[in-house]
């Protein structure tokens, strides 16, 4: 009986148990809080950009040929026509020696014709004329000597004009050479040598430049910051070789997103930093705005440009940086965190504690930096929003405020 009575005491004081526990109110869900204060705020702008040479120029193959020598290697500092690299120039060299033996050719023409004609010939003409003009000479006073026989009777006058008709072809044949002697050097021929001439040099003067073409320079003096051609390598008319630039000072492109852009103006401080060189940073100031806005993967973007020193060439051309624009600092400003803001549908609203219960405040906000928010209307300073919580917080709920740092 004793052991009965136990067991339905134990059974009792269980029951007891389970109805205490499941009649006693839950305790509240601890929940953290933040109070607007004012304070200066610095409205930080982030976002990224890459880094490119302030001032650069490509360099370009003229001509097509293959890489024969590449003379300089990447971050190598040169001159304004310093050889960077040289293409094969057989072929050039070619007709460089082609054109110039016609060139010879041509001005040996000119300088023959200028003279006369070729000496040989111009000799012997001259030697005929000479031989010919004593035959007529004699052939003349023969003819005279006769005249004065016939008109004493001494002599027939048939046999005078035989002298006479050779006098007359002695004339003729001589006026012949001479005309043979003046035409060795026609205006004509001389024209058409002088052009050849003229040809044969425009045939060197482009067979050089082709061989010039064979040596790729810098353009300017700077630093071999790319390149892109190795030995082997065949190059198209136009195609990059390199590019050579200042890299003592960089252009920052940074890319700021389409709403933003009315927070950045020309001269606002601007921070760089780069993953791979955590500990260091760059300092800048914003020098262009953009011109329009363009597309960059799934954002719009304005380009905005901002100069920077880079005397250690730690910042390489083409790194992907981050970027922090120092867009406004507003004094006394009324500030919650950014993390304690919350949206219930279109509105931007907060919690705030009133006794021990969540109350929804709809508020309008002003600048903003990387972790505070200014608050523009909706709260007074010293109330306390409520800061995220793993669960979901509802206006009217009861909880545990608790201030992180020991605030009240």
């Amino acid at each position: 009986m004793k052991r009965w009575i136990g067991l339905t005491i134990a059974i009792l004081a269980v029951a007891a148990i389970i109805l205490f526990l499941a009649l006693r109110k839950p305790a509240p869900p601890e929940v953290p809080f933040a109070r607007a204060r004012h304070e200066t705020l610095v409205s930080i702008l982030t976002t990224n950009g890459k880094a490119e040479p302030a001032s650069w120029e490509p360099v370009r193959a003229a001509r097509a040929g293959r890489v024969r020598r590449v003379l300089v290697e990447r971050g190598a500092s040169v001159r304004a026509g310093t050889l960077l690299a040289q293409l094969d120039d057989d072929a050039a060299r070619a007709e460089l020696d082609a054109a110039t033996a016609r060139l010879k050719a041509a001005r040996a023409e000119v300088r023959l014709l200028e003279k006369g004609g070729r000496a040989a010939e111009r000799a012997q003409l001259e030697g005929l004329i000479e031989k010919l003009s004593l035959e007529l000479d004699v052939a003349r006073r023969d003819a005279a000597a006769l005249q004065r026989l016939v008109d004493k009777g001494a002599a027939s006058r048939a046999e005078l004009e035989q002298w006479r008709d050779r006098a007359r072809e002695l004339e003729s044949e001589l006026n012949a050479q001479r005309r043979r002697l003046a035409a060795l050097v026609a205006d004509a021929d001389l024209e058409a040598a002088r052009a050849r001439q003229k040809d044969a040099e425009a045939a060197v003067a482009t067979a050089r430049l082709h061989l010039d073409q064979c040596q790729i320079r810098a353009p300017r003096s700077g630093v071999v910051y790319d390149l892109t051609v190795r030995e082997g390598d065949w190059l198209e008319p136009g195609a990059l070789a390199a590019r050579v630039g200042e890299l003592n000072r960089l252009k920052i492109v940074i890319f700021v997103d389409e709403p933003e852009l009315g927070r950045v103006r020309l001269g606002l401080p601007v921070e760089i930093t780069w993953d791979a060189l955590p500990d260091h940073k760059w300092k800048a100031q914003v020098e262009r705005m953009p011109t329009q806005v363009v597309p960059l993967g799934t954002r719009m973007v304005g380009e905005v440009w901002a100069m920077c020193e880079n005397p250690s060439h730690d910042l390489p051309p083409g790194a992907n940086v981050n970027v922090r624009i120092r867009s406004q600092v507003i004094e006394g400003a009324l500030t919650i965190p950014k993390a304690a803001l919350r949206r219930q549908g279109d509105l931007l609203g907060v919690f705030v504690l009133e006794g021990n219960r969540l109350a929804w405040r709809r508020v309008e906000i002003g600048a903003t930096s990387e972790v505070d928010t200014e608050v523009l209307s909706g709260l007074s300073a010293g109330e306390a929003v409520a800061l995220p919580v793993d669960r979901p917080l509802k206006a009217g709920m009861e909880v545990r405020p608790v201030f992180p740092g020991n605030e009240i």
